[in-house]
């Protein structure tokens, strides 16, 4: 399925951070925190202004992002774990980073 959000809207995959912490010590599935990092999926064309024009966004799909703790709707589109939300919630990108990718289950 494609999904395109509209407006000012991105689609985020959060990016799951390690099991361990640097001593080597397994953290616990209860005791994880949702991540705040994500990979934008999908980017709508942008919101209206005053005038009518559409302002384009300034993140793009494949960009890494940080964003707020409580930031976006979790959705699931086939079969896996999206977030939704607006341009203003995400915090920043994160220049020359490389995403991990998740482990297959």
């Amino acid at each position: 399925m494609k999904f395109r959000p509209l407006h000012d809207r991105v689609v985020v995959r959060r990016i799951e951070e390690d099991d361990r912490t640097r001593g080597g010590i397994i953290i616990p599935d209860t005791a994880k925190e949702k991540p705040q990092q994500g990979e934008i999926i999908a980017v709508g064309p942008g919101a209206p202004d005053e005038k009518g024009h559409v302002q384009p966004l300034d993140v793009k799909a494949g960009d890494l992002v940080l964003f707020g703790k409580w930031s976006g709707t979790e959705v699931k589109l086939d079969g896996e774990d999206l977030l939704i939300m607006k341009e203003s919630d995400i915090l920043g990108v994160l220049e020359g980073a490389a995403v991990k990718k998740k482990k297959a289950a």
